[in-house]
């Protein structure tokens, strides 16, 4: 009798640590990045949960209550810019702070803008630049929608996020 293969669903990371800054929801379906996020985060005092596309993350996000979500932008079955727009569509996650880690292209950045990210970070980046925009959100909350630094788009965010108020 022949065997089969059946993908499991892959299963949520979280791992509480004591005295932690925060909670981070790590979104991304590069298995490598998540990882490399996580630790970056965790080495920080963070909580970190993740999940490996845009759908797991609205499955989980209101379970986890997460300070900050960083989002990859293309993923499978829903991808990050749409998992904002829904996060904020809904009221119970409406303020919750939102970081594009993406290649950050001019589209992504002025469609993340449009739907209310908060900041964007470019792959390849440095984990010190990760875990200071997370650290600013964290201690920013939901208040505020203004876009938080990056090397992204070639400074196309910050003329906007001054323009809009964004």
């Amino acid at each position: 009798m022949g065997k089969t293969r059946t993908r499991r669903r892959a299963r949520t990371y979280s791992r509480v640590v004591s005295g932690v800054s925060g909670r981070v929801l790590v979104v991304d379906d590069n298995k490598v990045i998540r990882q490399l996020i996580r630790v970056n985060l965790e080495l920080e005092g963070f909580e970190v949960v993740t999940a490996a596309d845009g759908a797991e993350c609205l499955d989980v996000v209101n379970q986890v209550r997460p300070d900050v979500v960083t989002l990859d932008v293309v993923m499978p079955r829903l991808d990050g810019l749409r998992t904002a727009a829904r996060l904020r569509s809904d009221p119970r996650t409406r303020n919750l702070p939102i970081v594009i880690v993406s290649a950050c292209t001019q589209y992504e950045v002025d469609s993340g803008l449009d739907v209310g990210v908060d900041a964007f970070l470019a792959k390849p980046f440095e984990p010190s630049e990760l875990v200071g925009i997370v650290r600013q959100l964290k201690e920013r909350g939901g208040g505020g929608r203004e876009a938080i630094g990056s090397e992204c788009g070639a400074g196309g965010e910050a003329e906007r996020a001054g323009r809009t108020g964004a």
